[in-house]
């Protein structure tokens, strides 16, 4: 018998501390955020309630996982029942709003037959007898197709992007009366006193207004409530009374965002250096005023109508998942072939219109490559026998994300045309970045939306074929020193790349822990490299070379400044 109570005597046991990965920048700060102590005991309580099972008869409880925002523990009843106990760390945010969501976005989605875990308990709030938030749901048994993702053959990488887009195809398919995110009525009731949107089909072509007003929380099990999107609620944007939905139309979506970083900058917007160190040198290492992004979102609110496509299908809502990864998929590999199981993680899931959800998963396309952008069926060179042991291995890695993309591409054409629509509309990669861009957190810059601004006023009849006057104008000093910037910032962008490549860090400078060391190490001596140049250098002065030292980003950062982007 497994006694709960022991598991909590090391409070600085792994089972509440971050132990997958460290950061060579503020390691102790980021280590700090994803700390948490819960009950333990009180937790194997809530177990049994919800299996209507005896705290004894729980004998396994470990660490699985950890990701971005959760922490994952399997837990094991003697029966050799399994499930998935997955406990937010602090740093989840809108922490009550976005678990209350996922769990009802997966149990909607289960009742449409889509393969997702079942959720036998949850608490949005810490006020419980384990302390803590918490969902509790099926542990589904298969592989991580992240472990077989880079060794799959062609006949599997087929089989599985028609499976995606069958899913897909299921799950865009299902139609909703306004935008937002999924919650049970009597959730979104307790958390905002908002009674949202009733998901029934009755309701269709009934005003929003007189639907909300009617709502029964008795009738009805699930609603639409406020977008769950981390850039409408990071840091202090959390306590700020702005509208984040439910959505009537296209149009009320592409505004929402940028009413809100413009209501958080006239509420806290102070003057603040870019947050990506290596792009503060086109900046003179200078801080940047709020005023100036805030301009150009005023520029885009006045264009985002436009926006919207002319074919009002490209405008229904509809839901996907929020972040399809080789990591998010569960598979079979058994005899019968491979198979998907189940689909995790539905945490910021969120309807929208067709138009802003349509596009390939990052882990798919491969847009930066000629062939696949020409949707050429992908094949091996004609002399791939005669190549070096080291050229044909670059070349079968090259054809693998070819053909991933590739197919992906047909699949989602034979079996998921409601997709496929959005993925080919004139101009939609356009509309989706631009939206992207203004619903951001501004992060002391303000180059990528004014970019995009200036592309489409300078694209304007594509999207005003009333010859509508454009409501934008820029002048030839404006789009002259625009372009200027972006393109040095394009190179900030690609040094910094070749730091990341060659320490080997991923986002928030996160490395895994057996090669910290050894990175942390490297990142200094390229660093020491980098001063040793400069003090080479006649031009260098030496408030130029302490500037650059005061910039490096794998140093700390001062964790005031931190907050300020908070």
């Amino acid at each position: 018998m497994l006694d709960p109570k022991s598991l909590m005597k090391d409070l600085e046991s792994e089972l509440f501390n971050y132990t997958t990965g460290r950061f060579l920048a503020n390691d102790a700060l980021r280590l700090r955020e994803r700390r948490h102590v819960f009950d333990i005991p009180g937790l194997f309580s809530i177990i049994a309630k919800a299996l209507h099972c005896k705290t004894e008869e729980i004998v396994g409880f470990r660490k699985l996982a950890e990701g971005g925002f959760n922490r994952i523990f399997l837990v094991t009843l003697d029966t050799g029942l399994q499930l998935v106990a997955r406990i937010p760390y602090p740093i989840l945010i809108p922490k009550a709003y976005a678990l209350a969501s996922e769990v009802a976005t997966m149990d909607f989605l289960r009742s449409k037959g889509l393969p997702i875990p079942k959720v036998y308990a949850y608490s949005f709030t810490s006020k419980n007898e384990a302390e803590t938030e918490y969902i509790l749901m099926e542990y589904v048994e298969g592989t991580d197709l992240s472990q077989i993702w880079f060794d799959l053959k062609e006949d599997e990488t087929i089989s599985l992007m028609d499976q995606l887009a069958k899913v897909e195809s299921t799950m865009m398919s299902i139609s909703f009366p306004a935008g937002g995110s999924i919650y049970y009525a009597r959730d979104l009731k307790e958390l905002s006193g908002n009674e949202g949107m009733p998901l029934e089909e009755e309701n269709e072509g009934i005003p929003l207004d007189e639907q909300i007003k009617s709502i029964s929380l008795e009738k009805e099990r699930f609603c639409i409530g406020p977008d769950v999107s981390v850039p409408l609620w990071y840091g202090r944007r959390e306590q700020l009374d702005v509208f984040r939905g439910p959505y009537e139309d296209a149009k009320s979506v592409l505004v929402t965002g940028a009413k809100k970083e413009l209501a958080y900058l006239d509420q806290f917007g102070s003057p603040r250096v870019p947050y990506q160190h290596f792009r503060r040198e086109y900046y003179n290492y200078e801080k940047q005023p709020p005023s100036d992004h805030a301009k150009n979102l005023r520029r885009y609110l006045r264009l985002a109508p436009f926006l919207v496509p002319e074919d009002d299908s490209l405008s229904a809502f509809c839901i996907r998942h929020p972040d399809v990864t080789d990591s998010n998929l569960k598979v079979s590999t058994d005899s019968s072939g491979l198979q998907i199981l189940s689909i995790l993680d539905w945490q910021y899931a969120v309807v929208l219109p067709l138009f802003l959800h349509a596009g390939m998963p990052d882990v798919i396309q491969n847009e930066e490559d000629e062939v696949s952008r020409s949707m050429i069926k992908p094949k091996l060179p004609d002399d791939f026998d005669k190549l070096p042991e080291e050229k044909q291995e670059w070349e079968m890695e090259l054809l693998r994300g070819r053909l991933v993309h590739y197919h992906y591409n047909l699949s989602t054409a034979v079996y998921n045309r409601i997709h496929h629509k959005g993925l080919v509309y004139p101009l939609n990669t356009f509309r989706r970045r631009i939206f992207n861009h203004a619903i951001a957190v501004w992060e002391g810059e303000t180059i990528k939306l004014l970019y995009a601004l200036i592309d489409m006023v300078s694209g304007w009849p594509s999207f005003a074929k009333d010859g509508t006057p454009c409501p934008v104008v820029f002048t030839e000093d404006e789009i002259a020193a625009a372009e200027k910037l972006y393109q040095a910032l394009a190179q900030a962008d690609m040094s910094e790349k070749t730091l990341r490549d060659n320490v080997g860090y991923g986002a928030e400078t996160w490395v895994p822990v057996a090669h910290y060391e050894e990175a942390k190490a490297f990142g200094q001596e390229i660093k020491r490299r980098t001063l040793e140049a400069c003090a080479e250098d006649e031009e260098t002065t030496e408030e130029v070379y302490a500037v650059v030292d005061a910039n490096w980003p794998l140093d700390d950062m001062d964790e005031k400044e931190l907050e300020e982007y908070k």
